[in-house]
């Protein structure tokens, strides 16, 4: 790419899918060579300040170098275009920003773009850049690619490095990746990883959960993911319809916490000096770490490693299949009083967060058929090359 081709895909980030726009040059030829990427605002990158979507870090300082993903695709030649829009602290699923603007999906008029990744969601679906670095603490890669039509890819997340990027639960946060084109999943992920993923063969089942994930799910998604279930059956895919008392141990379990008291954690000196500033409803759930105590806290933690070393029993060979998400975008109108935001808020991420719970791996297909909606491949931790290699195959099928 051309230092002139990035500067036209600069010149088209606008708001508010962006929040600053960036200007310094290519300075490198890689994998990455002629491809635009969208950095959300919570990652370093040197010369600019990271505002993680939030009004009370307007004032940081400039970053002195750049976040070691930031880096690392920097060195394999992509152009960065500018900072991403996100919901404050990346604390939320539906995307909204009262300091920054919501960012809207292109697929459907006057839908969110879902979150936390929102701005990058919407400027690859928008084709403004080639591939959003966001994050996934509870859905915010998958969510937003979903509701964007869109591929989103949560690692597990000790196979990308999140130094520089400002956390919000360092129990479940992992780097994301989003793209239109699933063929730059492989050649994105590998650039970010320490090491590059294997080659890995198709699992020959895959698990639907009974008692988990398709309760409340939208109709015309259920009816396209029965649709997309008869895609994989016809292709050789066999299909188990299970109710597995794991799924009955996960819903037990106040995921809330995590980034409730881990948020409070990396961001309590501002929740204390700015509460006022911030967004309510980020502030509403920062407030419900007093909900807990150490030893409350503490149990959660032993239970999510339970569940964790339980996935990679029950799933290493047959991973979890559900829809992404049990709703279609909403409309920003939808959202306006706090019961509708929070009760949606919970059915997007409600899916998503098994992934992150149980330090997996997992991916957002868009499904053809139904632009807003996608289909979710979940594996435990280290299965990254199996949940990959699926989405290749699938892509080209769904």
């Amino acid at each position: 790419m051309t230092q002139d081709l990035l500067n036209q895909a600069r010149a088209r980030a606008t708001a508010p899918d962006f929040i600053q726009v960036f200007d310094d040059p290519i300075t490198a030829e890689g994998p990455l060579s002629g491809l635009t990427v969208a950095v959300k605002d919570l990652f370093d990158v040197q010369g600019y300040a990271t505002g993680a979507g939030t009004a009370p870090r307007a004032d940081r300082p400039v970053a002195t170098q750049d976040a070691t993903a930031v880096a690392r695709l920097r060195a394999a030649g992509a152009g960065l275009i500018g900072h991403a829009n996100m919901t404050e602290y990346a604390y939320s699923g539906l995307g909204l920003n009262p300091h920054h603007g919501t960012p809207l999906t292109p697929l459907i008029e006057g839908c969110i773009a879902g979150g936390s990744t929102s701005g990058g969601a919407s400027a690859v679906a928008r084709g403004v850049a080639d591939i959003a670095l966001g994050t996934d603490t509870g859905g915010s890669a998958r969510i937003p690619a979903a509701f964007c039509g869109i591929y989103g890819f949560k690692p597990t997340a000790s196979t990308i490095p999140r130094d520089g990027a400002v956390p919000l639960s360092h129990s479940l946060d992992s780097v994301g990746v989003l793209t239109s084109d699933p063929a730059l999943l492989r050649p994105t992920l590998n650039v970010l990883r320490d090491t590059p993923l294997p080659a890995a063969d198709m699992p020959g089942t895959v698990i639907v959960p009974q008692n988990f994930g398709l309760d409340d799910v939208a109709p015309e998604i259920l009816e396209a993911f029965e649709t997309a279930l008869e895609v994989l059956a016809e292709g050789g895919i066999s299909i188990r319809r299970l109710s597995l008392p794991f799924f009955d141990r996960y819903r037990a379990l106040p995921v809330w916490q995590f980034s409730a008291v881990e948020s409070r954690c990396h961001h309590g000196a501002e929740y204390d000096a700015h509460r006022d500033r911030l967004d309510p409803r980020v502030a509403s759930r920062m407030a419900r770490a007093e909900e807990t105590d150490a030893p409350g806290y503490a149990r959660t933690l032993l239970a999510r490693q339970a569940l964790a070393d339980e996935a990679t029993r029950i799933f290493a060979d047959m991973p979890i299949l559900l829809p992404s998400v049990a709703i279609m975008p909403p409309r920003l109108s939808d959202l306006e009083d706090d019961a509708s935001y929070d009760r949606l808020n919970l059915l997007a991420l409600r899916n998503t967060s098994l992934a992150n719970v149980i330090d997996g791996c997992s991916v957002n297909l868009p499904l053809a058929d139904l632009p807003g909606a996608g289909l979710m491949l979940t594996g435990p931790r280290g299965s990254d090359a199996m949940m990959l290699g699926m989405a290749e195959v699938l892509a080209s099928e769904l």
